[in-house]
């Protein structure tokens, strides 16, 4: 998979891929991430990417011919699977739309700023707009993060173990089930006797049955 990432904030970009899974699903040629300033796409000597919206009103809006330059250099050596915006008016993300874009080749993602950008970049090129949730940020990048680092662990080969994915909550509609590990007990705090039976089966159906009565108490609008 190949990431674009268009921003005008691009030093807010890089550490979350200087550590942890990022870097080694890069290091393993999982993934390729590439970081564009759409400053460097600016017509004029001092890089500038925004004005003032007509119609008057305070803030400031990303122009249009900056951003459109980008793409249109981006798109002009490979095809995009889909290019998407993040914005606090877009399709709230879920474990399901995270699904779908893992299984994309190209992925090219635009971060907001200021008051957002022109709208005529909305129309003529994104074909998703995302939110990650009912609240404003400062700009894109903090919500592009947890965008492509949900999609990234589910590449496979970038997990040691590729099943662990697919026992996170929400991917069956149920948060996940309470886990332990050593030691089995803590000044009287015990591990459930049935998760060091060794019975399998058993350990899995008591696993279901925690992840339904979980998800009933704290997130019953998933069922």
């Amino acid at each position: 998979m190949r990431i674009d990432i268009l921003s005008v904030v691009s030093e807010l970009l890089s550490s979350p891929f200087e550590a942890s899974i990022l870097k080694r699903a890069q290091e393993a040629n999982r993934v390729e991430v590439h970081i564009h300033n759409i400053r460097d796409y600016a017509s004029n000597k001092y890089k500038q990417v925004d004005d003032y919206p007509y119609g008057g009103g305070a803030g400031m809006v990303l122009m249009i011919e900056p951003i459109a330059k980008c793409i249109e250099t981006l798109r002009a050596d490979r095809d995009y699977d889909s290019i998407v915006y993040m914005t606090p008016d877009g399709k709230q993300l879920n474990q399901k739309i995270v699904n779908h874009f893992s299984l994309h080749n190209n992925i090219m993602i635009l971060c907001g700023h200021y008051k957002g950008v022109d709208q005529g970049v909305r129309d003529l090129f994104i074909t998703h707009e995302i939110s990650v949730g009912d609240y404003v940020l400062s700009g894109g990048e903090l919500a592009a993060a947890v965008f492509w680092d949900a999609i990234i662990r589910l590449i496979p080969g970038v997990l040691g173990n590729e099943t662990s994915a697919l026992t996170d909550s929400f991917q069956d509609n149920l948060l996940a089930p309470p886990i332990y590990t050593r030691p089995a007990d803590y000044n009287g705090h015990k591990v459930p006797d049935i998760l060091i039976s060794g019975n399998t089966p058993k350990v899995e159906q008591w696993r279901e049955e925690q992840a339904v009565e979980r998800t009933k108490k704290l997130r019953p609008d998933l069922l």
